[in-house]
């Protein structure tokens, strides 16, 4: 079991009244991790500090910026099997993707160090005489940002490394489900020589979010507001930031679709719409939850696909024998096999998998899926995907494109044209040809469209994200003014 403490100005405190909650591991039952449980007083003390913080941090140089990210870095690496063993124990993540999550958390602290030097404005042509114009971009103040459990390394740095290489301090809200967690990527940067009170970690009671979350976005200091979560929760973030006219970047739910084209090479089809779909067990925003297949190759790729799916079986991550872990919890089981069911009930066939053990579900595969049914719109984030037959581009276009969300999507197709040419139709943030949904890279523009939010992480996109572009000019002449 692990004991997690507030980081306030680089230390350990526990909350003001000396609250507490509990974490209990999906599979077992057993206690994972006891964290404080802040009070509204403690977050107001965390952006009180940040915003102490904030002027010697952002006048420091992109050079000793980027030492500290690229330490940190290399520190959350070598700290590999302390964030297998705390996934494991939080959410009931497989060693794989425990251990994918750093090396990809390790990448984005190394391209958030590159981008200390890549924060530029530009001169821009007067009319005035005299006038030297330029747009400047610059730290924005205290930024809070929100990360969630389910790809919680990754995710964690992702909401705080930008922000921090752009001058910004940070308010990390850590999710209630994985505090130890999202705490180690804090000390992490804090063992990197990051300066008291740059990044502070908050860890809350389940109950105690909505007053703190809206204690913290109404601060004066914080001028920016980041969260990754659900479409629900998500809205409700963006409500209170509107209230306190903070700006918001919102990366929510997705409904991600794989179209399959007629002429798409099957068998790599059916290995990307594997990974896509049941990979950490198909709890990613971005995974694949609808296959929208050509009726002409339907047959055999629903086959193929079957097959496959029967040997991603579900098992304890502890024990590291089985490519699916656990799912976050007994509810999360239960919405999905209610999924499963109403999809059932009104004609679709499971060809694979459909059922669960507590919260191990093996990998599930539900053919002839139309529009009445729930899992054909609502987001199961889980391990089953659906198959929706189509009779030819247009309709499957349609199908993609009918859904709230637009975070990723897919398509496949031999000739690549006429693919790309379905892509630039599908209303959805990302779009990969002949790859899977599910991809990541520190740099790329990460967000997406319609109900799976707004704004963009990663590279030059996020770097706007997280200044403030102000107009600067000089004078250099002698002023005429008509009064």
């Amino acid at each position: 079991m692990y004991e997690i403490s507030l980081l306030l100005e680089s230390k350990d405190v526990p909350a003001s009244n000396g609250a507490t909650f509990d974490r209990l591991n999906p599979v077992t039952g057993d206690l994972a991790s006891r964290a404080a449980a802040a009070q509204i007083a403690d977050a107001k003390r965390a952006a009180d500090t940040a915003a102490a913080a904030f002027p010697a941090w952002s006048a420091t140089g992109p050079g000793a910026r980027r030492a500290i990210l690229l330490k940190a870095a290399d520190l959350l690496a070598s700290k590999a099997s302390q964030f297998i063993e705390l996934m494991a124990a939080e959410t009931g993540a497989t060693a794989g993707w425990a251990g994918f999550n750093v090396h990809l958390a390790a990448g984005m602290l190394r391209e958030a160090a590159a981008m200390t030097t890549q924060i530029s404005g530009e001169v821009i042509p007067s009319d005035k005489p005299g006038c030297i114009a330029m747009a400047v971009r610059q730290p924005a103040g205290v930024v809070l940002s929100m990360a969630p459990w389910n790809a919680p390394v990754i995710l964690g740095v992702r909401a705080i490394a930008l922000p921090l290489a752009c001058g910004n301090t940070v308010v990390l809200k850590a999710s209630e489900i994985c505090p130890g967690t999202h705490r180690l990527i804090a000390e992490c940067l804090r063992d990197a020589g990051l300066p008291p009170g740059v990044l502070n970690v908050i860890t809350n009671a389940p109950e105690d979010a909505p007053a703190l979350i809206e204690t913290l976005i109404g601060h004066p200091a914080v001028r920016r507001v980041n969260f990754t979560g659900s479409t629900r929760v998500g809205r409700i973030i963006a409500q209170v930031a509107a209230k306190y006219l903070k700006p918001a970047l919102l990366e929510l739910g997705g409904k991600a679709p794989m179209i399959v084209l007629d002429d798409a090479d099957i068998d790599a089809a059916v290995a990307a719409a594997a990974f896509g779909a049941f990979m950490n067990q198909g709890q990613i925003c971005m995974s694949t939850e609808r296959l929208v297949v050509d009726e002409k190759i339907a047959d055999v790729f629903v086959t193929k696909l079957a097959a496959k799916a029967g040997s991603l079986v579900a098992g304890d991550p502890r024990k590291g024998s089985a490519p699916l872990g656990s799912l976050i919890g007994t509810d999360a089981a239960a919405r999905i096999q209610a999924l499963i069911n109403d999809a059932v009930s009104k004609g679709a066939k499971v060809v694979a998998g459909g059922r669960s053990e507590g919260t191990l579900m093996s990998a599930t595969v539900i053919d002839g899926v139309n529009s009445s049914m729930r899992i054909y719109g609502e987001e199961s984030f889980g391990p089953v995907v659906c198959v929706v037959r189509v009779n030819g581009v247009d309709e499957a276009v349609r199908v993609a494109n009918d859904t709230e969300y637009g975070l990723s999507a897919a398509v496949f197709g031999r000739d690549i044209a006429r693919a790309f040419d379905v892509a630039k139709r599908i209303d959805s943030g990302i779009c990969h040809v002949n790859g899977p949904t599910v991809h990541d890279e520190a740099q790329m523009p990460f967000g997406g469209v319609k109900a799976s939010g707004y704004g963009r992480f990663g590279g030059k996109a996020g770097i706007a994200e997280f200044t403030e572009l102000r107009w600067i000019t000089i004078e250099t002449g002698p002023q005429h003014y008509p009064i």
